[in-house]
């Protein structure tokens, strides 16, 4: 990122924070500040910098970004609450996610016909997880079930790591079509490998995460922690599990998001303030990264957009994910509304931005059909963006509307998020 964007970025950021609370009572996200700031700013004759896709530091503070969120959104979750409810989350994952994915890859092999099957189920499997950014007005909005919103927290949560392994193996696959050689996965393994990366990435996060979160407990009951010290602890836990996992070859999402549950697990307080510094830097980065696709992908990815690539991102957000959620959803006992609500909040957005940008690094983006590919994810993450933000209030009231709540205190299950753009769906 040249200096002029970054001083344009940090202008923007202090300009959000003073508004935020106004632009959202508008149903106007930070996603959609920033993607709009991304590509007017850093883009035409008066750009006042510019921004290199390819780098791989534009890369990496995606996958930071991502992390960090991951852990924040599991810290909040109650773990015992959580295996007392986990058949909804256990359907979306094991039933819900697969359906997706098998879906997307068909659908793009019947649109996208001059795609090679590689690169079609790469494409699905891109577009299959779910952003708990996106949906943060969702999951801290009390007035929803709770059953609801820990569902979507804690699918949103792992199916990233869940599809880093498919997305990384159909790289390799699509390198090898491609002719661009071997593909060096990085939070995952291919094949069978990824089983083992998986559990590697919830053995690490437990670890870093339960003990960290029972020494952070200790220290504070002796009185040994500094005001304030807790929180740069519990930052460097996330932060911790991420690295762990990268250096031991796992895959570091599923790490990071374990960690949070750890945490919380190992925590013997209550403390909802002890998640607010890796909450609040993850979504200060994350509006980095939404600023970051604005300047550098959407309208290189846009350009060869066609009413196939279209038709498919409609489909990807609608019928691609729905369908699935209401066939995992059978027979668990929810109403009509709620199956609906939960099917359509699946926004697209950082995992699949993180993935877009780790296909640019992997494969040759001259190709035209990397090309298509490409198109078809910023296409869809762009219209979730627009879509899933300014439908999140008003849904989220229908629903209120559809749905009673118990009288179980909210703060038992999930707790609230931090303040700063919380509302509207804008990590």
């Amino acid at each position: 990122m040249s200096p002029g964007a970054l001083i344009a970025f940090v202008l923007l950021l202090f300009a959000w924070s003073v508004l935020s609370g106004r632009l959202e009572r508008l149903d106007v996200t930070g996603p959609i500040v920033f993607v709009a700031a991304g590509v007017l700013l850093c883009n035409g004759s008066w750009a006042v910098g510019e921004i290199a896709v390819e780098s791989h530091s534009v890369h990496r503070l995606a996958e930071i970004t991502l992390a960090l969120l991951l852990f924040a959104d599991a810290a909040r979750i109650d773990p015992q609450d959580l295996r007392r409810h986990a058949g909804l989350p256990t359907r979306l994952l094991a039933v819900g996610l697969p359906l997706t994915f098998a879906a997307g890859a068909g659908l793009a092999a019947m649109l996208l016909t001059d795609l090679p099957w590689e690169l079609a189920a790469l494409l699905g499997a891109v577009l299959a997880p779910t952003d708990a950014a996106l949906s943060a007005s969702v999951v801290s909005d009390e007035s929803l079930p709770r059953s609801i919103r820990r569902s979507l927290n804690v699918e949103s949560g792992l199916n990233d790591g869940i599809a880093t392994p498919a997305v990384t193996a159909f790289i390799a696959a699509a390198a090898t079509v491609l002719g661009a050689g071997a593909f060096e996965d990085t939070a995952s393994g291919p094949g069978v490998g990824a089983l083992v990366d998986l559990a590697g990435g919830v053995a690490i996060g437990g670890l870093v995460g339960y003990l960290g979160g029972v020494m952070a407990t200790r220290a504070r009951a002796h009185g040994w922690i500094a005001p304030g010290g807790q929180r740069i602890a519990v930052l460097t836990l996330g932060v911790l599990a991420f690295l762990v996992a990268e250096e031991t070859g796992v895959n570091y999402f599923v790490a990071a998001f374990v960690a949070g549950l750890a945490f919380r697990a190992g925590s013997a307080d209550d403390d909802e303030g002890a998640t607010e510094l890796p909450e609040l830097i993850g979504r200060v980065l994350a509006l980095g990264v939404w600023f970051v696709a604005g300047a550098a992908l959407l309208l290189d990815g846009l350009e060869v957009v066609d009413w196939r690539i279209a038709l498919y991102a409609v489909l990807s957000l609608t019928v691609v994910r729905m369908v699935p959620v209401a066939i995992s959803m059978i027979g668990a006992g929810f109403t009509r509304p709620a199956t609906l609500f939960i099917g359509w909040f699946g926004p697209r957005g950082l995992a699949s931005v993180v993935f877009g940008l780790l296909i640019v690094e992997e494969l040759p983006v001259d190709d035209p059909r990397v090309q298509t590919v490409l198109s078809t994810i910023v296409l869809t993450v762009l219209l979730s963006v627009i879509a899933h933000g300014i439908s999140g209030r008003p849904l989220t009231k229908w629903m209120h509307g559809h749905e009673a709540t118990s009288d179980e205190p909210d703060h038992a299950v999930i707790r609230p998020a931090t303040p700063l753009g919380g509302g509207g769906a804008n990590r």
